[in-house]
């Protein structure tokens, strides 16, 4: 009796076995440790092992690089968002029809059980061959050029407001309180008086005669506010700061053009072709700086 209990809880139990290690879901699959001046590249070496290339970063090594994966039937590649290296070659392995995944460092570092002799590349294909890598969003060919000008103008502004500041602060050692007495020095009244000095005048009366009538502020106030200590250092200074001002304005301009002409083509090509009808004027000195 006991012999047939021991038998038929044996029958009861199932048994199932699994293999050793992470399932693989990209076997194609290759990491990309890129730097300034080489990059290393590991894939698979159809066994347990991985054969490593190391390139250079000029265009035809790039080009070597990704006609090697091509010919080696890879399908992905990731690499890691270092500052602005890894660019270039993105675009080149997406026109080769490679899926490239630009994963977040930290997420990288913060998965466990790298060995010590695993460089980067094959740190890096080891986690993407088994799924592990969380893909980064990267905006479509027309966005990047679209983020591209936006960039840009961001960084001119915040070059151009420097210039703002050294106006200011000239006009502060000639202390001339133009600034105390009308909202800002980049108001029409306030450029076209910076303008005026600039080119040598220097008599209140003359100068008064730039204000706006919208300005709130008394012709006495403006009349003293402009009452200077004239040190041709300080007017060289002045002199610079306000060309300076007026180049950034000028970059700032064109890349509004550029931006307003990549907009209304990201516009046609959602709406098949049709381009709204939207006036392309260009905003004079006064017009961008208000009164």
């Amino acid at each position: 009796m006991k012999e047939e209990k021991k038998d038929a809880s044996s029958e009861s139990v199932k048994k199932k076995k699994f293999g050793q290690g992470l399932p693989v879901f990209n076997p194609h699959a290759a990491g990309i440790d890129i730097g300034d001046t080489q990059i290393d590249v590991a894939i698979s070496d159809g066994a347990t092992g991985h054969e490593v290339r190391t390139f250079r970063t000029f265009t035809e090594d790039l080009l070597l690089l990704v006609q090697w994966l091509v010919s080696e039937c890879i399908t992905t590649a990731a690499m890691e968002s270092t500052g602005v290296y890894w660019l270039n070659l993105y675009l080149m392995l997406e026109e080769a029809g490679i899926e490239p995944y630009l994963v977040n460092a930290k997420h990288v570092k913060n998965v466990t059980g790298r060995k010590k002799d695993d460089t980067d590349a094959i740190w890096l294909q080891k986690l993407h061959c088994c799924g592990l890598l969380q893909k980064s969003f990267q905006p479509d060919e027309e966005t990047r050029v679209l983020r591209t000008y936006v960039r840009q103008r961001r960084n001119l502004v915040l070059i151009g407001s420097d210039s703002v500041r050294r106006m200011q602060k000239a006009l502060e050692l000639m202390n001339i309180k133009l600034h105390t007495v009308i909202s800002d020095i980049l108001s029409k009244t306030g450029l076209l008086m910076v303008k005026a000095i600039i080119r040598g005048e220097r008599d209140v009366e003359e100068l008064i005669k730039l204000k706006d009538p919208r300005i709130e502020a008394s012709d006495e106030d403006i009349k003293k506010s402009l009452a200077g200590i004239w040190k041709k250092e300080y007017l060289f200074t002045l002199k610079q700061a306000y060309e300076e001002y007026l180049f950034y304005q000028g970059q700032i301009q064109a890349c509004e053009e550029l931006i307003l002409e990549q907009l209304l083509k990201q516009v046609a090509i959602v709406s098949e072709g049709e381009v709204p009808n939207v006036p392309l004027k260009k905003k004079t000195q006064e017009e961008s700086n208000g009164r």
